[in-house]
C-alpha cells in the first residue's frame, strides 16, 4: 500500500502525533516539531478561550477547532463538559444560529435545498462519510427565537458535537442536516449576507413530499440511520408519518418529555405528595408542553392512576388562556387531549388567573416568556406546598420563566427546581444551593447511542420513557443526599452509558432491536459492552500511534517500499 497520493484529512494535523504518525500521514513538517502531551494541548486551548470576551467569540473558537482538529475538539468538551457545553449549545447556540450567515466561514454539515427535490440521494452522496445518526432540521422554529432558516444549521451542529462529546458517537459518523424549504423571516429575506434559499416557505404539502424523498434516500444510502427531528414549528406531521416506519424521534417532543419526566420523577418522591395528589400548572401549549405533559401522564399512569384521572391532573394555559372545550376558539389538534371540561363555563385567561383557581403543586415552563413565574405567584406556591415543584424550562436563559435566585428566594428556600437554561448556585442562609438544569443532553445522546448499539428498527414509546426512568436513577447517593434532580453534569458520559442501556432493554422487550450479540447478557456485561463501543477521544493518539506501527511492521516484513516512513 502506497500513501505518496495521500492527502491528510483537517484531523491529522495534531501536535500530540508522533514523528512516525506524521510521515505516514503526510503532515511531518506542516505542523511544529514538538510532540505534545494532550495535557499541553488542553492548557493551551482553555488559555486561548479564557481570552475571548464574549460567549459568540468562544463558540466560533472552538468551532474552528473542531474543524482542524476534531480530536483534540473532543478532548477538551470531554474534560470540561460543564463549561463547554453550554458554549457549543444552549445558550450560545442561539446567539450563533441569528449570525450564522454573517459567521460563516467554512463548510460544516449537508443542506438540501427544496430545489434539489427529485435530486436528494444524489446529493446524499457527496457525503463522505458513514453516517449512522443525523440530527435534521428545517430552521422553523428554533429554540425561542422563531424561523432563522438555513441559519438554524448550528442546532444540527451543536447538538451532533454533544451525542459525541457526551455518548461517545463517532464524530465521522454524525451528520448535521439542514432542510432548507424557504423562511417567512422577512428580515432574512432581504438580507444580502443570508445563505438559504430566498423563498418563502413551502406549503405543507411540498414539505411532506420532500420529506417522503429525504427519509427514503437517507435509508437507502445508510439503511437504519437514526433521524432525530429538532426545531420543525410543527414537529407533529413528521414524527406521526414516519415513527412507525423508520428509526426516528423528535427530541423537542420526546427527549424534553423524557428529561422533564426524570426530573418529575424524582421531585414527586421529594416532595411528599402522593401522585394522585398532584396538580400541574403548564404555561405553554406548544409541542413540546404537551409531549412533556403526556410523558408525565404515562408515569402517573404506571404509578396507579387511570388515564382519565391522570390526565385530569393537568391544566394547560396557552396565549389565550387555560385551554378549555368551550373557550370558543378551534384548538389545535394536539391540544385537544389535555382540554378541560370541568371549568363550569367560566373562561382563566391568563396563568395569574389559573393559578389561583387550581392552586398547582407543580408549575412547569415552556411558554419562552422570560419572567411570567412572578414573584407573587411564587410566594403563593410556597404557601401552599411544602416543596412547591418549579420547572421554567424555556431556552435560552432570557426566556426562562423564572431564575433560580428567584425561585429559591420567593419560596423561602423550599422549591424543587429545575430549569432549561443554566442558572449559577444561590446562598441561601449560608447554604449553597445547586440548580437542576433539564437538559436534554440528560437523554438525547444516550436514546441515540441506544437505539445505534442495539440496531433497532424503530424508536419506541417504551425506549423514550425507559430513557427517562434510566436517568432518575443516575444520581449517586451524594447527589441525593443535597437534594438535586439530576446528576452532576460532569458525568454525563456515566449517565448516557446508563440511559443507552435502558434505552437497549426496552428495544428488546419491544422486539425491535436487530444486536443478536447482546441477547441474553447481564446489566454488568452489558455496560462493558457499551462503554468498549463508545468513541473516547483522549484514546484516539494512542489507537493511531498502534495502527500505524502495525502498518509499517507489515510494509517492512512484506518487503515493500515506503520512504516516507
Amino acid at each position: 500500500m502506497s500513501t505518496s497520493d495521500r492527502t491528510p484529512d483537517a484531523g491529522e494535523f495534531d501536535t500530540s502525533h508522533s514523528i512516525a504518525v506524521r510521515k505516514f500521514n503526510r503532515t511531518h513538517g506542516l505542523i511544529p516539531p514538538a510532540v505534545e502531551d494532550q495535557d499541553v494541548q488542553l492548557h493551551r486551548c482553555l488559555k486561548q478561550l479564557s481570552q475571548k470576551q464574549n460567549p459568540i467569540d468562544k463558540y466560533l473558537y472552538l468551532s474552528g477547532i473542531r474543524n482542524s482538529n476534531v480530536h483534540l475538539f473532543y478532548r477538551l468538551a470531554t474534560s470540561h463538559i460543564k463549561d463547554i457545553a453550554p458554549l457549543i449549545y444552549t445558550p450560545t447556540v442561539g446567539d450563533a444560529c441569528l449570525q450564522w450567515s454573517h459567521n460563516y466561514v467554512q463548510p460544516e454539515g449537508l443542506y438540501l435545498s427544496y430545489s434539489d427535490k427529485g435530486h436528494v440521494a444524489s446529493i446524499l452522496h457527496n457525503w463522505p462519510y458513514h453516517a449512522e445518526i443525523t440530527v435534521v432540521t428545517d430552521g422553523s422554529r428554533i429554540l425561542g427565537l422563531g424561523d432563522l432558516g438555513i441559519n438554524g444549521m448550528g442546532i444540527p451542529v451543536g447538538k451532533l458535537a454533544l451525542y459525541t462529546a457526551c455518548a461517545g458517537i463517532r464524530p465521522e459518523a454524525t451528520l448535521p442536516l439542514m432542510l432548507d424549504l424557504g423562511t417567512g423571516n422577512k428580515e432574512l429575506l432581504e438580507d444580502p449576507l443570508y445563505l438559504g434559499s430566498k423563498r418563502e416557505k413551502v406549503s405543507a404539502q411540498e414539505e411532506r413530499e420532500f420529506m417522503d424523498e429525504v427519509m427514503i434516500a437517507l435509508n437507502e444510502k445508510w439503511p437504519g440511520i437514526v433521524v432525530q427531528f429538532e426545531d420543525f414549528k410543527n414537529p407533529f406531521p413528521a414524527l406521526e408519518r414516519y415513527q412507525h416506519k423508520y428509526t426516528c424521534f423528535n427530541d423537542d417532543i420526546q427527549g424534553t418529555g423524557a428529561v422533564v419526566l426524570a426530573g418529575i420523577i424524582n421531585a414527586v418522591k421529594k416532595s411528599g405528595v402522593p401522585v394522585k395528589g398532584h396538580r400541574a400548572v403548564f404555561m405553554g401549549a406548544g409541542s413540546a408542553g404537551v409531549g412533556v405533559a403526556k410523558q408525565i401522564v404515562e408515569y402517573f399512569m404506571r404509578e396507579g392512576l387511570t388515564e382519565d384521572q391522570a390526565r385530569e391532573c393537568f391544566w394547560l394555559v396557552d396565549t389565550k388562556g387555560l385551554v378549555t372545550n368551550d373557550r370558543g376558539d378551534k384548538l389545535a389538534p394536539h391540544k385537544v387531549y389535555f382540554s378541560r371540561n370541568d371549568n363550569g363555563g367560566k373562561q382563566y385567561k391568563n396563568l395569574a388567573e389559573v393559578v389561583h383557581y387550581v392552586k398547582p403543586t407543580i408549575l412547569m415552563g415552556l411558554s419562552t416568556i422570560g419572567g411570567i413565574f412572578t414573584p407573587e405567584l411564587l410566594t403563593k406556591m410556597a404557601q401552599w406546598n411544602k416543596h412547591p415543584i418549579i420547572f421554567p424550562l424555556s431556552n435560552p436563559s432570557a426566556n426562562s420563566e423564572c431564575t433560580f435566585e428567584d425561585a429559591i428566594k420567593y419560596t423561602n428556600g423550599t422549591a424543587l427546581f429545575a430549569s432549561g437554561s443554566p442558572f449559577p448556585p444561590v446562598n441561601y442562609k449560608g447554604k449553597s444551593l445547586q440548580p437542576g438544569q433539564g437538559n436534554n443532553m440528560y437523554v438525547f445522546p444516550g436514546i441515540g447511542l441506544g437505539t445505534i448499539l442495539s440496531k433497532s428498527t424503530v424508536v419506541t414509546q417504551s425506549m423514550i420513557y425507559a430513557s427517562a426512568q434510566a436517568l432518575s436513577t443516575a444520581l449517586t447517593p451524594s447527589e441525593r443526599s443535597q437534594g438535586w434532580l439530576y446528576p452532576e453534569i460532569a458525568r454525563i458520559r456515566d449517565v448516557s452509558v446508563i440511559v443507552a442501556m435502558g434505552v437497549i432493554r426496552a428495544a428488546e422487550e419491544a422486539g425491535v432491536d436487530r444486536e443478536t450479540r447482546i441477547e441474553g447478557m447481564k446489566d454488568e456485561e452489558l455496560e462493558r459492552w457499551v462503554r468498549s463501543k463508545m468513541y473516547d477521544p483522549h484514546e484516539e493518539t494512542q489507537r493511531v500511534e498502534k495502527e500505524v506501527h502495525s502498518y509499517i511492521k507489515d510494509v517492512v516484513g512484506n518487503g515493500v517500499g515506503g520512504s516516507h516512513l
